[in-house]
């Protein structure tokens, strides 16, 4: 198979093309990074392809760390309580996750999808897996009873979605988690994320993905690209996303 060579050069940015950036960005979203760059619209504009690229870079790890938590939270949830554990009102699950999984099953009967463990499981957004890790919420209208998730998932089954982990209790689980449920969002939403501890949130990353399963660990790993993105500076012009 030919590999087509790619010629990486620098982008020329003219005055009407920094114009038209900033005006399809918007100018609130262009003044982040004019200011990050101390006013220098070239520079802030090469700041914006770097944040791109990195968050290009991020998605990949983080779509990889979701599965693997949900599955692993999933597999632990079916032995205690049934494949369709959702269901079950032993697991004391509060109004918010019961909205969540409401939303999802309906998404799936309006397209016309099978409404099975497979297909709920895979409809719930990595808010709720993080929420499960929580404390629990309210249970009624009322809000006079609140759930117990130690009680009822912690400690009969989400303990043992994270095998690998060493003295890992409820809380410990769920702050990194939260942590990069909030950088998900910001990647997802197109925010920027060159303010943060990048290398720290890879670092959070491989942490977590090492407590469920070390060998997709060591493959994310393998095959990331974030490391050679976040030693390259902001204005080098070979960066690409």
């Amino acid at each position: 198979m030919q590999v087509m060579d790619i010629d990486v050069k620098g982008y020329a940015y003219s005055a009407d093309a920094l114009n038209e950036l900033e005006a399809t960005l918007s100018a609130d979203r262009f003044a982040t990074y004019l200011g990050a760059a101390g006013g220098d619209r070239e520079q802030a504009a090469r700041l914006y392809t770097w944040n791109t690229a990195v968050s290009a870079g991020f998605y990949g790890p983080l779509q990889a760390l979701e599965v693997a938590v949900r599955n692993s939270m999933h597999a632990q949830l079916s032995v205690a309580y049934g494949a369709a554990w959702y269901d079950n009102a032993v697991t004391g699950l509060d109004n918010g996750a019961n909205k969540r999984i409401a939303q999802a099953k309906g998404e799936l009967q309006r397209s016309r999808y099978p409404v099975d463990p497979p297909h709920v499981i895979a409809g719930l957004s990595l808010g709720f897996w993080v929420s499960m890790l929580g404390r629990g919420g309210h249970m009624d209208a009322a809000r006079s009873r609140r759930a117990n998730y130690e009680m009822t998932l912690w400690r009969p089954a989400l303990r043992r979605a994270f095998p690998h982990a060493k003295s890992l209790n409820r809380t410990g689980a769920h702050t990194p988690l939260d942590y990069l449920r909030t950088f998900r969002n910001r990647i997802a939403h197109h925010e920027p994320i060159f303010q943060r501890h990048l290398q720290q949130d890879y670092q959070n990353i491989l942490d977590v993905m090492g407590w469920v399963c070390p060998h997709k660990k060591a493959w994310m790993e393998a095959h990331c690209r974030v490391p050679e993105l976040l030693i390259l500076p902001s204005n080098d012009p070979s960066v690409r996303f």
